[in-house]
């Protein structure tokens, strides 16, 4: 009697030989390696200059730290005390409702500059240099500048408000135009926004426009239209860009109302959050609780970012897409 080995099914194609990585030529080993070399500089900057002292700050949140003495662990005692001490609490608001006054008249008065600087002709040349230097200019010393053009008694912008009537306040002084007034100042840099509206208003088809005319569409409808549209991807990243700079405005708020003239008047209704996490800092010496701050301020930021990006993707067309 004979027995019969049942062999399994195969399938009529052979089983495909596992592919293998191609072999890197000795020129790309090369390229490679002067890529690194060329890009090193950046490298060791960051690690040195931004992700060591992330890493740094991150340790030192969970530390009891006063400059003076050795570190020694709290645990999540300097978080906790974050959520008990209402100067904090007051910052954020105060921060919160500063960017909300910022972002979108940053935005509005930047795309109005763009749209004008579009129309000069000839002369656009000097008004883009003219727009973009008070980039140039370090905020402390535009700050300083603001300081006296936002005098409510002898101010220029006060006495020109005068010639038409109208009684300008207390710019630095009345709590209730305080953050209004650091609006004001940041205004000052939106230079570099202008430039990027003005390189996205010019690579708007001009065709769209002159269909839109013919079809009988007016120039606020050709605005809303076509023009926003198609410069929603300009626009969405300036309001992310203007959202995290607001959020972490210091210099102005520091230079106008915590300087060594204005510190005895100052007033809680200007303390802004970057400004309570320098004094906890460098004048209390709580660099634990300062660093605890940062962080916080870090995950408040990217909470907000993802929710903008999660909600203008939906709005904002990209010329590549279709």
């Amino acid at each position: 009697m004979t027995t019969t080995v049942e062999r399994p099914a195969t399938s009529g194609q052979a089983e495909p030989a596992r592919r293998r990585r191609p072999k890197r030529s000795p020129l790309a080993k090369r390229e490679d390696r002067a890529g690194w070399l060329f890009i090193s500089p950046w490298v060791i900057g960051f690690l040195i200059f931004t992700a060591g002292p992330m890493i740094a700050s991150l340790v030192l949140s969970f530390t009891d730290y006063q400059m003076i003495q050795a570190p020694h662990a709290v645990g999540l005692d300097n978080y906790r005390e974050l959520f008990d001490d209402p100067r904090v609490l007051k910052s954020l608001s105060n921060t919160f409702v500063y960017a909300a006054m910022f972002v979108p008249l940053g935005t509005v008065f930047a795309l109005a500059l763009a749209m004008m600087l579009q129309r000069v002709g000839k002369a656009g040349g000097f008004f883009r240099t003219a727009f973009y230097l008070p980039e140039m200019t370090p905020a402390v010393a535009a700050a300083a500048m603001f300081l006296l053009l936002l005098n409510g008694q002898q101010g220029l912008i006060n006495k020109v408000l005068g010639w038409f009537g109208i009684n300008g306040p207390n710019w630095t002084a009345d709590p209730n135009w305080l953050k209004p007034s650091l609006a004001i100042v940041s205004l000052w840099t939106v230079g570099g926004t202008v430039i990027i509206y003005l390189a996205a208003l010019n690579g708007v088809p001009k065709q769209l426009y002159e269909a839109a005319e013919l079809d009988g569409a007016g120039p606020v409808t050709r605005f809303f239209k076509i023009t926003v549209p198609m410069i929603s991807g300009a626009l969405f990243f300036t309001v992310i860009t203007h959202t995290i700079a607001a959020m972490q405005m210091f210099d102005q708020a520091y230079t106008m109302f915590y300087g060594p003239q204005q510190k005895a008047t100052a007033s809680d209704e200007s303390l802004v959050y970057m400004v309570y996490l320098f004094q906890n800092a460098f004048q209390f010496f709580k660099m634990g609780f300062a660093s605890a701050m940062a962080w916080l301020l870090f995950v408040i930021i990217l909470l907000i970012t993802f929710l903008q990006v999660r909600i203008g993707n939906r709005y904002v067309y990209y010329h590549g897409e279709r």
